[in-house]
């Protein structure tokens, strides 16, 4: 006789496995697939124990448990919000958090719930992306963060937690390539700058849109002298096409880059030397 909460499964090659469920509140929840028909039914208990009994936390919830820790906090959200959401999310009054191990925990807006109820988040070093139409989708460059930026001069975390991804916790300082705020003289500047076999400074300007099109235009130059490197352009958003042509016609760039010359056999190498 089938111990509660098991039945029988088969894989392609005709061998044998166990998998586990239980019903709660009219829905009927998988807990997954395991080796061995006591394990499927210790998961089963492990949920039970679970919707059944409030007095279970996070807290008191051991992670070396046979259910695995992302289903256990599905099935947390499930008894405590009355919301079952198949990936690891726990709602909480404002915010809510999203578990990748028991000490991994990302914090997230109520306005991204939806996207993220339906996305597996997975880590790759440093890196947090969503599989998205068969593409890796980096979670940061939802919020603005691109994918050359650097923490600290690029953008920041407000409250210092790096895994915090509220929208009122991210804050943009630069959203350019080759383009960070500086200060000199005592007023606040917009620094572009352009690798040119090191870093060349092209300009101080005023805005970093102005810095931003003073650094396609520096791409512009150097590719029509010769220059090999795949440079990135800025792509700018909200600037009517009249509006950047003038920016673009009038703003200055530095002489280093205008009498760029890539040195025979060698088109990555200049002949003037960088700011």
């Amino acid at each position: 006789m089938q111990l509660p909460g098991v039945h029988t499964a088969r894989k392609k090659d005709g061998s044998i496995y166990f998998r586990a469920s239980v019903t709660y509140r009219g829905k009927h929840i998988s807990l997954g697939s395991y080796p061995s028909e006591q394990e499927a039914h210790q998961a089963y208990k492990e949920a039970g124990r679970i919707i059944n009994d409030t007095s279970v936390t996070f807290a008191s919830y051991a992670p070396e448990t046979v259910l695995p820790f992302g289903k256990a906090v599905s099935l947390f959200n499930f008894r405590d919000n009355g919301l079952y959401i198949a990936t690891p999310i726990y709602i909480r009054i404002r915010f809510f958090e999203y578990y990748l191990t028991s000490d991994l925990v990302l914090k997230f807006d109520l306005d991204d719930l939806f996207y993220y109820s339906s996305r597996k988040i997975m880590k790759r070093g440093n890196r947090l992306f969503v599989s998205d139409y068969g593409m890796q989708v980096g979670i940061a460059s939802r919020y603005g963060i691109k994918n050359y930026a650097v923490a600290g001069r690029d953008y920041r975390f407000v409250n210092g937690d790096p895994l915090d991804f509220r929208y009122e916790n991210i804050e943009i300082q630069n959203s350019y390539h080759g383009v960070s705020h500086v200060v000199k003289n005592g007023r606040t500047y917009y620094k572009a700058k352009i690798h040119i076999n090191g870093s060349v400074v092209i300009g101080y300007y005023e805005t970093d849109t102005e810095a931003a099109i003073a650094y396609n235009k520096a791409i512009d130059i150097l590719k029509k002298a010769g220059a090999a490197r795949q440079y990135v352009p800025n792509y700018m958003e909200n600037i009517p096409p009249s509006r950047y042509a003038d920016l673009y016609h009038r703003l200055p760039v530095s002489p280093a880059v205008l009498s760029f010359r890539p040195q025979p056999g060698n088109a990555e190498r200049t002949t003037v030397n960088p700011l």
